[in-house]
């Protein structure tokens, strides 16, 4: 086995495992959240509807 073959098993070693983890979150993603948020395209729809901590805002308030 040469260097090309090492690094073409781990080039395909790399797809799988980013593969798997966007599976994954797409799927708690899909449990978190209800479709009809997920694709709305109204501007600020998101934002308004997502309970975030105030202290993690970026100081606004």
């Amino acid at each position: 086995m040469n260097n090309f073959e090492i690094i073409e098993y781990a080039a395909w070693a790399l797809s799988a495992a980013l593969g798997l983890w966007m599976l994954f979150d797409m799927i708690k993603t899909n449990l978190a959240y209800n479709e009809d948020l997920l694709t709305s395209s109204k501007e600020g729809e998101i934002d308004d509807a997502l309970v975030i901590d105030p202290t993690h805002q970026g100081g606004h308030r």
